[in-house]
């Protein structure tokens, strides 16, 4: 009887000995995930800037003659500006 629970002490201290080594796993594929999700989103934000650097870049080209689109692009930005300086000064 007592040689039964020795045994089975054994198998409980190995199965959490897998079971903490499996959990480290994860845990290091968890933070190794999240730092290249967090790579991506800064990726994703310079990309948009970057897409929208362009389009003015495209509606100066076009002049005051330009686009519809360009047009209100410019318009929102200038719209946003103004925003962002109402809210400094307040």
């Amino acid at each position: 009887m007592l040689e039964t629970i020795k045994q089975r002490i054994r198998q409980l201290i190995a199965a959490y000995e897998a079971e903490k080594m499996e959990r480290e796993s994860l845990q290091a594929a968890l933070d190794k995930a999240q730092a290249q999700n967090e790579a991506y989103r800064k990726q994703i934000t310079e990309l948009e800037r970057q897409i929208d650097n362009l389009k003015l870049a495209e509606a100066f080209k076009a002049g005051s003659e330009g686009s519809p689109q360009a047009r209100k692009k410019i318009d929102s930005l200038m719209k946003e500006i103004d925003r962002c300086i109402a809210l400094m000064e307040g």
